[in-house]
């Protein structure tokens, strides 16, 4: 692990409520760590263009940072915590975290992201990062994104056994 100067926790983001919600829970759990806020982002090339092209595109880089950018106004608004940095690279979502979370204390990913089959229990991302991650991994169920949207609307939750 990184020494406490340089702790980070790792938070891959793709625009997803989920992802969103993974953003908030890595703020909340830093402090614990004596870490920052690190946001990873990746991108690929669109499934059409696959077999055809093979190429890194500018447009596309573009629209990912926009997606991460949202993301964090999103999760924040003007409260961003200290510290949070921003990647966004191209690669494979699993691949680009996996190099980002080396000597990190903590990963941080949702369930499923945008690409996700409504039936699986876990999306492709976050089963390649439990298997592969080397350092401990936190995958946020749907049901936490939900409680997460109505405590950000002032509903009551409950919590817990009882709740």
């Amino acid at each position: 692990m990184e020494n406490a100067a340089e702790a980070v926790v790792v938070v891959g983001v793709d625009g997803s409520p989920q992802s969103v919600e993974a953003l908030r829970w890595g703020a909340r759990l830093a402090p614990a760590y004596g870490a920052t806020v690190k946001v990873v982002g990746a991108w690929e090339n669109p499934p059409e263009y696959v077999g055809f092209v093979h190429f890194k595109d500018d447009r596309f880089d573009e629209l990912a940072r926009e997606r991460v950018e949202r993301a964090v106004q999103e999760a924040f608004g003007a409260d961003v915590p200290a510290g949070l940095s921003t990647v966004v690279e191209f690669g494979h979502p699993s691949k680009v975290l996996m190099r980002h979370c080396e000597g990190a204390e903590l990963l941080v990913v949702g369930r499923r992201g945008h690409g996700g089959f409504k039936g699986l229990l876990m999306g492709s991302t976050s089963s390649a990062c439990v298997a592969h991650a080397p350092c401990p991994v936190l995958v946020l169920p749907d049901e936490t994104v939900d409680a997460g949207r109505a405590e950000d609307s002032g509903q009551a939750q409950g919590a817990g056994p009882a709740g």
